[in-house]
């Protein structure tokens, strides 16, 4: 059974949450405090983290951020508010879905599903690929260079998996949001630009000369390699 960490301040939005997991055979931690949240999160190495954005003590951005510097855990972000800038924040640090209350619960739970589908899928074919000083394990999901193997959120380490199985191809957003992210997924395609961004940050060391991640305008993305 796959261990849930709810972190929630409002008592009964987060028992109905508790109760709705558990009857889908999840194990389920509740944190109600941001400080609460970093212990449980450390002692519990949870497969994922529902997290309110508006926590007494410590905010749900400062959790995300603790998170993000030691763990590739996927992160749902619940909150009220529902102002797309807030949406973009949390994309661009990270997150892997957001939520906006109110919410049904069963739907939480279907994203906390594809989310884990997502995060935990291995890419078919071979399973081992190298392109210059930039190793791809698709059985291990890693990537390294130079040795060192780079940290990349569950998202954006499946996004940047499915450019190396298919490396020199193009794609659209709608075809990456709907190949990575997912059939049911409701947010921007700028999620797309925001992980890219984040992709080519981990990858700033890889020579230019061995590959890089190329912009079409109009078009899309495609991860070039030159072999």
């Amino acid at each position: 059974m796959k261990n849930i960490l709810i972190v929630e301040d409002e008592l009964p939005i987060s028992r109905v949450l508790k109760a709705y997991l558990e009857k889908s055979q999840f194990q389920v931690e509740q944190a109600f405090t941001g400080e609460e949240a970093v212990r449980k999160f450390d002692a519990g190495s949870p497969a994922l983290v529902l997290l309110d954005v508006m926590l007494p003590g410590r905010s749900g951005w400062s959790i995300l951020e603790y998170i993000r510097k030691k763990s590739s855990c996927p992160v749902i972000m619940l909150t009220a508010l529902g102002q797309i800038d807030n949406k973009l924040m949390g994309l661009h640090q990270g997150a892997d879905d957001y939520i906006t209350k109110p919410f049904i619960a069963d739907e939480v739970v279907a994203r906390v599903q594809a989310v884990l589908r997502r995060s935990t899928n291995i890419t078919r074919g071979n399973s081992l690929k190298q392109f210059g000083s930039l190793k791809v394990d698709f059985k291990a999901y890693t990537v390294t260079l130079h040795g060192i193997e780079l940290a990349f959120t569950p998202k954006d380490l499946s996004l940047f998996l499915f450019l190396a199985q298919y490396k020199n191809q193009t794609f659209t957003r709608e075809q990456l949001i709907e190949q990575v992210w997912g059939m049911d997924y409701e947010g921007s395609d700028r999620a797309v630009d925001l992980a890219i961004k984040r992709i080519r940050r981990s990858l700033e060391n890889w020579p230019a000369s061995e590959g890089e991640i190329r912009t079409y305008r109009g078009l899309g993305y495609k991860l070039c390699v030159y072999e």
